[in-house]
């Protein structure tokens, strides 16, 4: 746990300032991003979007950009799990699948992913 406190404290900050420096774009449309778990040993960081984010059909577009930035800036970072918390499955990619205007869904019981991007 030493070894956390020291070198983790300083990787926290710079995963902190990549997503202020980054995407002033959430913060701005009331959007947020915390960190959830930083793992150094696997050089993995889970990320969670929150307010504006949860059901913003952008968000698998934002989700998609952390990812590959951050393990392009951040050196220690091999993997970034991102989520904006609104269920679905998982499956480590987060943010939903979008839908198209006119698309037909099934009416199988499956929860509503909640708004769906207009493009």
């Amino acid at each position: 746990m030493s070894t956390e406190s020291q070198s983790g404290d300083d990787l926290e900050e710079r995963i902190n300032n990549f997503l202020r420096r980054n995407f002033p774009q959430i913060q701005m449309h009331g959007g947020s991003a915390a960190i959830q778990n930083i793992d150094r040993e696997e050089g993995t960081v889970s990320i969670q979007l929150g307010g504006a984010c949860s059901g913003c059909g952008i968000s698998p577009m934002t989700i998609q950009a952390i990812k590959s930035r951050m393990v392009k800036e951040i050196p220690e970072i091999n993997e970034v799990h991102a989520d904006t918390g609104m269920g679905g499955g998982g499956g480590g990619d987060g943010g939903m699948s979008p839908s198209f205007p006119g698309e037909e869904t099934s009416d199988d019981g499956e929860e509503d992913e909640g708004p769906q991007a207009p493009f």
